[in-house]
C-alpha cells in the first residue's frame, strides 16, 4: 500500500493539476469575475514556466517529496500520533487541519519578515490574478515551504495518506481560489464558510497594504477568522480594485527571468498609484 502510494503520488498530483487547470481556464473564459487588465499571453509563459521549474527543483532536492518523508516518519515511529491510540481516520483529518494551520502561519511569516517577503512578493507582483497565479511561487519559497511541512509531519507523525490528501488539496485550492471566476452569490456565501473562495483570496492580492495583509488562508477560512486577518470584501470592489504591487508595474517583470531574479534585485522606485500612500 505504501509503495503504491509513493509510486503513484507524482502522477496523481499531475493529473489533478492538469484537470483543474483545464476546468478553471474554461470557467474563466465562460464566466470571468473581472475584465483582464493584462492579456494571458504576456503572463502565462512566466507563470507556467516557474511552476514547472518549482516542480522540477522540488523533485531534484527531495525526490520522494513530503509524502515520502511521511512514509519515513511512519517507518521510524516518530511523532505525536505514534504515542496516542487514535483511530486512523481521526489522525488523517487532524493532520490535514494542523498542516493547513501551519501553512497559514507560514504565509503570514512570509509577509512579516522582510527577507521572506522578497521571495514571496514575486507571487504578488502578478498584474492580474487567475488560475496560473496559483502556481506562481519563487523556487526558494517552494523549498522553504517543503521544509516547514516536513517539520510539521515529523512532529505529528502524520500518516502518509493525510500528507498526500493535503498536498493535492493545497494545489487544487490554490488554483481555485486564484481563479478569475464568477461564483453565484448564494453559493459564494455558503462556500466561504468552509473554503477560501476566489473573491476572498482576491482581496489578498490587492495593491493596498492592509488588504494584502489579510485573508492568508489557502484551504480553510477559519484561521483568518480566529486570528483576526479576515476581510470580507475589497474597499474598491472586485471590478475596480487594483491587483499586484505598486513597485512592479512594468510588464517586463512578468518575464520568467525577471521573476526569478526579482528577490535579489534592488527595488525599483515607486510609481504613483491611484490608491495613494497605502499602496505597497
Amino acid at each position: 500500500m505504501t509503495d503504491e502510494l509513493l509510486s503513484h503520488e507524482p502522477m496523481l498530483r499531475l493529473g489533478v493539476f492538469l484537470g483543474l487547470f483545464v476546468l478553471m481556464s474554461v470557467w474563466e473564459l465562460l464566466a470571468a469575475r473581472r475584465e483582464r487588465p493584462v492579456a494571458r499571453l504576456p503572463r502565462w509563459p512566466g507563470n507556467l514556466g516557474v511552476s514547472f521549474l518549482d516542480a522540477f527543483l522540488a523533485r531534484l532536492v527531495a525526490p520522494a517529496g513530503a509524502v515520502g518523508f511521511a512514509l519515513l516518519v511512519e517507518a521510524r515511529g516518530l511523532g505525536l500520533f505514534h504515542s496516542v491510540d487514535w483511530p486512523v481516520p481521526l489522525e488523517v483529518v487532524a493532520a490535514i487541519v494542523v498542516l493547513d494551520c501551519a501553512i497559514y502561519w507560514q504565509h503570514r511569516l512570509f509577509h512579516l519578515v522582510p527577507a521572506l517577503w522578497r521571495l514571496h512578493r514575486m507571487h504578488h507582483a502578478d498584474l492580474d490574478v487567475d488560475v496560473t497565479t496559483g502556481a506562481r511561487f519563487h523556487p526558494v519559497e517552494i523549498l522553504l515551504s517543503l521544509g516547514v511541512k516536513c517539520l510539521v509531519i515529523a512532529a505529528l507523525g502524520a500518516p502518509a495518506v493525510s500528507v498526500l490528501v493535503f498536498e493535492v488539496l493545497l494545489n487544487a485550492t490554490s488554483m481555485f481560489n486564484h481563479s478569475n471566476v464568477r461564483v453565484p452569490t448564494a453559493l459564494e456565501r455558503v462556500l466561504r464558510c468552509f473554503v477560501i473562495t476566489p473573491d476572498l483570496h482576491r482581496v489578498h492580492h490587492s495593491v493596498l497594504r492592509h488588504e494584502t495583509d489579510s485573508n492568508f488562508g489557502f484551504n480553510l477560512p477559519w484561521w483568518d477568522w480566529l486570528f483576526g486577518t479576515y476581510r470580507a470584501q475589497p474597499e474598491a470592489g472586485h471590478a475596480a480594485m487594483t491587483l499586484g504591487l505598486a513597485e512592479f508595474r512594468d510588464p517586463k517583470e512578468l518575464r520568467l527571468d525577471r521573476m526569478l531574479t526579482q528577490p535579489f534585485r534592488d527595488d525599483p522606485p515607486l510609481k504613483p498609484e491611484p490608491h495613494g500612500p497605502e499602496a505597497r
